[in-house]
């Protein structure tokens, strides 16, 4: 059998790394992928990984640590392995951007410490970005792009990528400036390559730059790049001053991430627990939103006790509690699902929010009513009570028909006084929809109460 050229040898490198084997190491782990790399970092020990930071360079680590991806709380214990000097001179040989994604996990005296050490351009430009608040287009910018003026020629500007492209995140993009750093145009390389070297920048750019703004948030970032498929996306201040540049890889992270705090959001946890966490982590993470769930629930208790008295007549309801919430709580989530998915992806602002509540209330008649009849129906043929079989459909018909428009309607009000329409959790529209089928179920049950006796 042949060696996939895809895998790499994990065993060899342990056992290269555990007998101190120094050259035969470095020339097997730096043949390696960026990303292949990372993953063996993340498979060591602390005690292998002091070694690795031994057999390793600040600059060779800073290309592992890029590609590193691990729970946050991890980030200080990883960091506190290496000595300050080393840790310091790393961070300083990576992107700009990817230095402060690690430093954003730090406490600020760990910060303060590297950032003190570190020499002192690296130092201002790490500086220049942690500043920014969290999630936004300044939080993920890279300030190493190149930057070109629009009155000299193709061949000055070559000069100029040729100069700068080894520290540059990504070339595929040159941006025009004017005299005073204001966005005027960008070109792409291919243009730049196939342009006469005397031709002049203004004559071959685009001044048709779409940008986005440095306190945009990163999921607004993310929907833009997507829609205009870029691999790379400006960043400017208001007045239009370039500041620095968004990248794919970085925007990947971001779905990533938003996708990830949306899923757990509707999971009702706090954050999506990973293998990594132990039990009191993971209980403490999804703790909050279940002692919220407990009260919700404890006011459902309380409002079938209020009702007591028409059980105590009709025993037979309490049967079909669990299938009327059951049935309106599923229909919520569904209707939430579709809600934050539209919002996600833009398409809900591109409706009216008449038009949104008249589809989902057409959705809330149509699957109301047949669930109601098919109800209907298999309870009478069941209990063989016309009534109650008619009581619990139409229950089923009015509860969907609200559980629809409230899995919409709560969030699409949430997105628009800026929460995050996620919050409304499938728990916490589940838990809602409870109180309100219920409250449906026996304010009818005790109108027409006459009918069951």
């Amino acid at each position: 059998m042949t060696e996939d050229k895809n895998t790499f040898n994990q065993e060899l490198l342990f056992e290269l790394l555990e007998k101190k084997e120094y050259e035969k190491f470095r020339l097997e782990f730096l043949d390696l992928h960026s990303y292949d790399q990372a993953t063996f970092f993340l498979s060591l020990e602390e005690e292998q990984r002091v070694t690795l930071y031994h057999f390793l360079s600040p600059e060779e680590m800073a290309t592992v640590f890029e590609n590193v991806e691990q729970p946050e709380d991890n980030y200080q214990d990883v960091m506190a392995e290496m000595t300050p000097e080393y840790a310091a001179s790393m961070l300083a040989n990576m992107y700009v951007d990817d230095a402060v994604d690690v430093l954003n996990e730090l406490d600020k005296d760990q910060v303060a410490s590297y950032l003190t050490i570190m020499d002192k351009e690296s130092a201002t430009e790490i500086k220049e970005l942690l500043h920014y608040e969290e999630y936004t287009a300044g939080s993920i910018m890279t300030t190493e792009f190149i930057a070109i003026s629009s009155n000299q020629t193709v061949k000055s500007a070559m000069a100029i990528l040729k100069r700068e492209a080894p520290d540059a995140e990504t070339i595929y993009y040159i941006y025009v400036v004017d005299e005073v750093e204001r966005l005027v145009g960008v070109i792409s390389l291919r243009d730049l390559i196939i342009s006469d070297d005397d031709t002049m920048i203004a004559e071959v750019m685009s001044d048709r730059v779409v940008s986005v703004s440095v306190g945009e948030d990163q999921e607004e970032v993310a929907r833009k790049m997507r829609d205009y498929n870029f691999l790379a996306m400006p960043v400017v201040d208001f007045q239009d001053h370039l500041l620095g540049i968004i990248t794919v890889d970085d925007i990947v992270d971001v779905i990533d991430e938003e996708a990830s705090d949306d899923y757990s959001k509707l999971a009702g946890v706090s954050d999506v627990d990973t293998l990594d966490y132990n039990p009191i982590t993971s209980a403490k993470k999804r703790l909050p939103w279940l002692i919220i769930l407990l009260f919700l629930g404890m006011m459902t208790a309380s409002l079938i006790g209020r009702f007591e008295s028409t059980l105590d007549q009709v025993p037979v309801l309490a049967a079909f509690i669990p299938l009327i919430a059951g049935m309106a709580g599923n229909t919520g989530t569904q209707a939430l699902a579709v809600a934050v998915r539209g919002i996600a992806k833009g398409e809900m602002a591109q409706q009216s929010i008449i038009k949104i509540l008249g589809r989902e209330l057409g959705t809330g008649l149509i699957t109301g009513s047949s669930s109601g009849i098919v109800a209907t129906i298999m309870i009478y043929l069941w209990k063989g009570d016309f009534y109650v079989a008619l009581l619990v459909g139409f229950s089923i018909f009015i509860s969907l028909i609200i559980a629809t428009l409230a899995g919409a309607v709560i969030p699409l009000l949430m997105h628009k006084v800026k929460i995050d329409p996620a919050v409304a959790s499938g728990p916490f529209i589940t838990t809602i929809n409870d109180i309100i089928s219920t409250l449906i179920y026996f304010g009818f049950a005790t109108l027409f109460l006459s009918y069951f006796l």
